[in-house]
């Protein structure tokens, strides 16, 4: 209650008769802290409290509340608290202060204002500390009280990854006294509480069936779970029942969680519909429900859509540009996601990582890599997924120094948490550029893996023709509760054909398909063909080409001309060669296989027909290429190539290389 204290002395009446009071001064605006606009204060001193536009003054004020005594009541100091709680920032430690200084003691208001402080200060166990409090205390708690210990339980649970134990608690709290019931805010805040969780959806939509009312919020609440949840089948049939059950309009909250739903679906003419539903005035449109809209229609590749939509917004904010970007990006229009990106008013970190992702996706790790480099002179700290995709980039590029920096520089730091995608990423990248030692001890280190960690060791391994290691990581594998996929196996099939084990193969390829329910792809078949016909079983692995449910395609019917170039099988040779021409007739390796093959049989004229075929056809041999990083350049080289500054230096160095493998004994193939 307000304090009630004398005014200032009406003046004394003249002369001239009584005098009219001066009206009085119209009440300063409400400061942003301040959200109790129904509370009445006639104290001067309280009253400059409730317009305290700052901190230090704020400390003014409770130093004449301390000296005047009334700072120690519960009102005064109630509402010096409200202050430090709802300022931004907070002032966790001033309200501290207060809160332990209150007589008699602190109420359930004043300790739920302080739970509000704690959050806001991001320190949610101090906030249900002070629950407990109230419990011990047995203090009568308020509706409020109950949603500040629920969101304390939530952000406690979430930052440190534990369970949902301390919200079921407050649950039943609310249970016992008798709000679950009668309050819909507390309802409410038990509903968002276990939404937020994918393994508490089914405890959420319990609750929300046994909510005797329902509000628009409810509806929102479950919707936003299960689409937030990936369970995009759930939230729709949770707005068609709420459409269903009327009374209730969606607006532009309810419907962010309906458009990413449907884009989870895949249902492009039902996201038409929303869209003319919002665009015919039917919701107001938020910067959210926008933002929304551009990633549906991104998903569903309608570029045209996706832009309409963001050139529509009268506001945009930096996830409106990025998700823009990242539509362009994600459709292969890298000229226009880079326009828009330098345009951008603003940047952040995810902005860079859409264009270092759309850059390495299509193949452009140079751009990327560059890209990279710029956001890094810049001082932007990169996250997780700029990371993954430059080490994408350095994979495709073989960039060693730069992958071994980035590891050196963001997670041995502490920079980067080393979550399975990144840690997957740097196997990955280790293992394309040749540090297989490297790539085996992260994984060794790694406290997390899934099939994605094994599958990139198993293929790093058998890159480099290790069989044995591949044949140990996959037994290893099986000890786990990881369950092999069809990567998994492409790796395995891949050793045993760098190898020739034969009977290997063959039995990973019957397991895969008995023991774990795998259909094998055509990649999986090349494959098979590739062991069968290097291990010289030619006429086995054409049967396993010509018998193949799926076409063999170039893969397959590539792996049986290579292996009959290598035993000099003419007639396979040339089914596969004939087979190889309809897929792609413009392959030079195809005629430059069958050239040697018939070389081999001294049939020169062959030879000749088939190098006249190709001048035909404009099918010229596309040169080798290498490249090499040094100092953090790239350098390329092509077959016969003088162009570089030092290619008098480089073909000496290999000229006493040659010498010296003759003396070796080491006989080229010609």
């Amino acid at each position: 209650m307000p304090f009630p204290v004398p005014g200032p002395p009406l003046p004394s009446p003249g002369a001239g008769g009584t005098r009219a009071p001066p009206p009085p001064p119209p009440p300063p605006p409400r400061p942003a802290w301040n959200t109790n606009r129904n509370l009445v204060v006639t104290h001067p001193l309280l009253s400059l409290v409730e317009s305290c536009p700052s901190f230090p003054r704020l400390l003014q004020l409770h130093a004449l509340l301390t000296v005047s005594g009334l700072a120690a009541h519960r009102f005064p100091a109630s509402r010096l608290l409200a202050f430090c709680a709802l300022s931004t920032p907070p002032r966790v430690h001033h309200a501290a202060a207060i809160l332990a200084r209150a007589a008699p003691g602190p109420n359930a208001y004043m300790l739920a204002t302080m739970m509000r402080a704690f959050l806001r200060a991001h320190l949610p166990r101090r906030a249900l500390a002070l629950f407990r409090r109230v419990i011990s205390h047995s203090l009568p708690a308020d509706a409020r009280t109950l949603v500040f210990a629920l969101k304390a339980a939530a952000a406690a649970a979430a930052s440190e990854n534990g369970s949902p134990s301390a919200g079921e608690g407050v649950h039943c709290l609310a249970l016992k006294w008798g709000f679950t019931g009668q309050s819909m805010l507390v309802g409410n805040a038990l509903l968002h509480f276990y939404a937020n969780r994918k393994s508490s959806l089914p405890h959420a939509h319990k609750l929300f069936d046994e909510m005797p009312e329902r509000d628009v919020v409810s509806w929102t609440t479950l919707l936003d779970g299960y689409a937030r949840g990936q369970l995009a089948d759930e939230a729709w049939l949770v707005f068609c029942r709420m459409v269903a059950a009327g009374g209730l309009q969606p607006n532009e909250v309810t419907l962010v969680p309906v458009v990413s739903a449907i884009g989870q679906m895949g249902l492009l003419p039902l996201g038409r519909r929303v869209h003319q539903y919002v665009a015919e005035g039917g919701v107001r449109v938020s910067v959210k429900l926008a933002n929304a809209l551009i990633d549906m229609f991104g998903k569903f590749r309608c570029v045209a859509s996706a832009r309409e939509v963001f050139d529509s917004m009268a506001v945009k904010d930096v996830y409106s540009w990025t998700t823009m970007v990242n539509v362009y990006g994600k459709c292969g229009d890298l000229e226009t996601a880079a326009l828009l990106f330098e345009d951008m008013p603003k940047r952040n970190a995810v902005s860079w990582s859409c264009m270092v992702a759309a850059y390495s996706q299509a193949n452009q790790p140079e751009e990327a890599i560059r890209l990279f480099k710029q956001m890094v002179e810049q001082g932007i700290e990169p996250i997780n997924a700029t990371l993954v995709s430059v080490l994408s980039a350095c994979a495709q590029l073989g960039c060693l120094d730069l992958g071994r920096w980035i590891y050196d520089t963001y997670v041995i730091t502490g920079k980067a948490v080393l979550t399975v995608n990144l840690g997957n990423a740097l196997i990955d990248m280790y293992a394309k550029c040749g540090d297989l030692h490297a790539a085996s001890k992260l994984f060794t280190e790694m406290a997390e893996r899934n099939v994605v960690s094994w599958n990139s060791m198993v293929m790093a391994h058998a890159m480099h023709g290790q069989s044995e290691q591949v044949l140990c990581l996959f037994k290893q594998l099986k000890g786990t509760y990881i369950v092999p996929d069809e990567i998994t196996f492409l790796g395995l099939l891949s050793a045993c054909s760098h190898s020739g084990l034969v009977s290997e193969g063959r039995r990973y390829f019957e397991e895969m398909k008995l023991a774990y329910g795998i259909v094998p792809k055509a990649e999986h078949y090349a494959c098979i063909i590739d062991l069968l016909g290097k291990s010289g079983l030619l006429e086995e692995a054409f049967e396993v080409a010509q018998g193949m449910p799926v076409e063999a395609g170039e893969a397959g019917w590539g792996a049986l001309l290579h292996a009959c170039r290598m035993h000099g099988n003419l007639e396979i040779g040339e089914c596969a060669a004939d087979k190889l021409v309809k897929l792609d007739p413009s392959d030079s390796g195809i005629y430059v296989l069958m050239c040697q093959i018939y070389a081999s049989k001294n049939k020169w004229d062959q030879v000749k027909m088939l190098r006249m075929l190709m001048r035909d056809r404009g099918v010229k041999k596309n040169p080798g290429c290498s490249s090499i990083e040094v100092d953090g350049k790239f350098h390329e080289f092509l077959v016969a190539d003088v162009s570089h500054v030092h290619s008098e230096d480089i073909y000496a160095a290999l000229k006493n290389i040659y010498i010296h493998l003759e003396l070796e004994g080491y006989v080229p193939l010609t």
